[in-house]
């Protein structure tokens, strides 16, 4: 396999190499039809992954943190050139820990701080949004940036979304209005969302990563700074109704900040080049969904430019299964177990400790050559 990269433990079965049970088939892996030939041709190779996608995917990022964790303990990406991370909401989230000085140990103090997280009914969005800034100083220590701004390896791309007219208001009844009037548009034309939210991608990268230079981009990028990095990080987690916005953030056009999901959820751009690069993906589930406006409609899928050089990777029904009651963690848990933190915390540290062997059995098949035969085209 051309550029690859030696990772240890190969060669020994992942019951050797973990002391713990792992059996294979816990993921699925599906390929645009570019991505899909590189496979089947022998030449997949971690140098062509010129970015890593985060889903906008709320508490469900919990299963992609083994996945994350073992492409950062071995190192497999920006070997050759930087990569691209671009997340929003708990993408940017689970992407800001890979830039730190101790990745891992950000990331574990990520997760520990996520699931420590408790919110009762009568919190406001105002609360919400501190309880965000919280986890945000938690995991991301403030003398720390000038190292993420300056690292070489990744390039980290925040999705934000700034809210347009009324979507700007925090009064719930307008705000809601704005959003109910924003699905109806983007039900009858997907590009009508940019009447009420625009893209604005904030990075580190010496010049915009190439994709906000897409003619289809209709954003704008914003380079991150020591005074913005945790505002845009935090902006891009301020979920709508729920989550107050992120206000005039330092370096980019005055306005209100919202969950870079509303523009981009999964995936809802085009992301490598023309060249041979791959995007990858880890999502929680098979279905793609481009905005966060389009999750009820069953019908919308990401255009076929956008997913022809992409490599997805998700779980599959059995390791869903083994999960605690055979469900992916969501945001409505914080609901569910509103009078039960223990139990949401209990269950989804469980979800978290099933996880770990994901990224393991990736990067297994991708040392044995085993890709092709498990890949399918999306």
């Amino acid at each position: 396999m051309k550029g690859r990269v030696k990772i240890d433990g190969f060669g020994k079965s992942p019951i050797e190499r973990t002391g713990t049970e792992m059996t294979m088939g816990e993921i699925c892996i599906r390929a645009g039809k570019n991505v899909y030939k590189v496979i089947q041709d022998g030449e997949f190779d971690f140098d062509r992954v010129t970015t890593y996608v985060g889903a906008a995917s709320g508490p469900r990022w919990l299963v992609a943190s083994g996945f994350d964790l073992s492409l950062l303990g071995n190192g497999v990406l920006g070997n050759n050139l930087p990569v691209v991370l671009a997340g929003s909401s708990a993408g940017a989230m689970r992407f800001a820990a890979w830039v730190q000085p101790e990745p891992e140990k950000s990331y574990h103090r990520l997760i520990d701080a996520y699931i420590s997280m408790n919110f009762t009914r009568k919190d406001r969005p105002g609360e919400i949004l501190q309880s965000l800034r919280d986890l945000i100083d938690n995991y991301i220590d403030n003398e720390a940036i000038p190292f993420a701004l300056a690292s070489r390896k990744y390039r980290l791309a925040i999705m934000t979304a700034r809210a347009k007219r009324l979507a700007s208001s925090d009064v719930r009844w307008l705000q809601g209005l704005a959003i109910g009037t924003g699905f109806f548009f983007s039900a009858v034309n997907r590009r009508l969302i940019h009447k009420f939210f625009q893209r604005v991608v904030f990075h580190n990268s010496p010049i915009p990563p190439p994709f906000c230079l897409d003619n289809d981009f209709r954003g704008q990028a914003v380079a991150l700074n020591r005074i913005n990095f945790k505002h845009a990080l935090l902006a891009s987690s301020a979920i709508p109704l729920a989550v107050a916005g992120v206000i005039d953030i330092y370096g980019a056009p005055n306005g209100t900040y919202r969950d870079g999901g509303l523009t981009d959820y999964q995936l809802n751009q085009k992301y490598a080049g023309e060249n041979g690069s791959i995007t990858l993906m880890f999502n929680h589930q098979e279905r793609i969904i481009p905005a966060w406006l389009d999750k009820g409609l069953k019908y919308r899928r990401p255009q076929e430019r956008y997913l022809k050089d992409l490599l997805m990777v998700y779980p599959s029904d059995d390791f869903t299964r083994k999960l605690p009651y055979g469900r992916v963690p969501d945001r409505g848990d914080f609901k569910r177990y509103v009078n039960n933190p223990s139990g949401r915390v209990r269950n989804w540290r469980q979800a978290v400790e099933t996880s770990k062997h994901l990224g393991e059995e990736f990067l297994e098949l991708v040392e044995s050559g085993k890709l092709r035969d498990v890949v399918k085209r999306i």
